[in-house]
């Protein structure tokens, strides 16, 4: 007989599977976890391996609570081992508000905004109780006008719309997020003081820091962000250091060149609230300085080239004769020198700003 042909053929690798912990890495890869979805992967293995199943080292060795993990462990095991129960889960309540205005109610509330456009939602409440003898809350009208649209000024309120949902996308950064330091030139306020004089405006920045209260201002004839700029680029060289922290209100002379500005100088913004004095009140009591101890005190000039030196030799005033209060009754610049020797640093940072206005005796157009 004649023997069968033989058959050659290359083996195959033997198929390695991985161990499963392998896999829960690999099952999170494929999902796309976030770091602190991976992280909770990284507890069960650990708990698995290396913990040998001691809750209480793994939460020592992860620096969380035991609570914490025996949530997510129970959840892990309770799913039978499946990766997709580490991660989040939505937050979204499980009953949701629903619309609970009923049609007759929406209709009579549009009918009395129609016929009372410029009338408020608790004017309308009360006027809606009256008519129909029936009651309801202000946020069912409220609702009922935002679905509508029912506003008399059509234009105002979706430019308001989309002034709010801008502040959303880039929210400001608030004076009260910062831990304010009694350093020099850590943060200095900015304002403007606005002087109406018959049909005539003039602006006068001011700007004060908040350890020192180193005073600065000038006039200028229009309120612009390029003024505004310019007004931070004396600052600057007044001062002759880095200014760390800058705070502002809201106004428009703080936006566009002065943002620019604010950048190329390296400096972080922060805003104050809306309506809250309390937030810069240094800036707010050195404007007050100025305006009763010298602006109004027949120094009063509407041409920035006569006003600005003769606020520059008051300015010499301030920061070198006038005693201050919170500084234990010594002058900004003798505040500054008296924390200088108390560093005893060969270097003195604020030196510059006595020698700058020294020189604005001799040229006060200089600046």
């Amino acid at each position: 007989m004649r023997k069968p042909a033989s058959f050659y053929f290359f083996k195959r690798k033997p198929i390695v599977l991985k161990d499963r912990y392998e896999c829960w890495r690999g099952v999170a890869d494929l999902l796309g976890f976030t770091t602190q979805e991976r992280l909770r992967v990284e507890w069960m293995v650990f708990y698995y391996t290396a913990g040998k199943e001691n809750a209480a080292l793994t939460a020592q060795h992860f620096g969380i609570s035991r609570k914490t993990f025996h949530k997510w462990s129970k959840r892990f095991r309770d799913s039978k081992y499946d990766v997709h129960s580490l991660a989040d889960r939505s937050r979204a309540p499980h009953r949701k508000r629903h619309w609970e205005v009923t049609l007759i109610q929406e209709e009579r509330i549009r009918c009395l905004r129609k016929r009372y456009p410029y009338y408020g939602k608790k004017k309308l409440k009360v006027l809606y109780e009256k008519e129909y003898s029936e009651g309801i809350s202000t946020w069912k009208i409220e609702r009922v006008v935002r679905r509508y649209k029912l506003y008399p000024d059509q234009n105002k309120a979706e430019k308001t719309a989309r002034k709010r949902a801008r502040a959303r996308q880039k929210p400001k950064k608030r004076i009260t997020q910062l831990v304010k330091e009694g350093r020099p030139c850590f943060l200095f306020q900015l304002d403007t003081i606005v002087i109406y004089w018959n049909s005539l405006k003039r602006y006068i920045l001011t700007a004060v820091d908040h350890a020192t209260k180193l005073g600065y201002a000038r006039m200028y004839k229009n309120k612009s962000s390029r003024s505004a700029a310019d007004f931070l680029y004396r600052l600057r060289y007044l001062v002759n250091q880095p200014i760390e922290n800058l705070q502002t209100d809201n106004g428009s002379e703080f936006a566009w060149e002065f943002e620019t500005a604010t950048a190329k100088l390296g400096i972080q913004r922060y805003f104050s609230r809306v309506k809250t004095p309390k937030d810069n009140p240094e800036i707010e009591r050195f404007n007050e300085t100025l305006e009763y101890e010298w602006l109004y005190n027949f120094n009063l000039c509407l041409d920035p080239e006569e006003l600005n030196p003769r606020l520059t030799e008051w300015l010499i005033e301030y920061n070198f004769n006038r005693p201050h209060q919170s500084l234990g009754y010594l002058a900004p610049v003798e505040y500054i020198e008296k924390e200088l020797t108390k560093i005893r640093s060969p270097v003195l940072p604020m030196w510059s700003a006595s020698r700058f206005f020294s020189l604005l005796i001799d040229s006060p157009r200089s600046l």
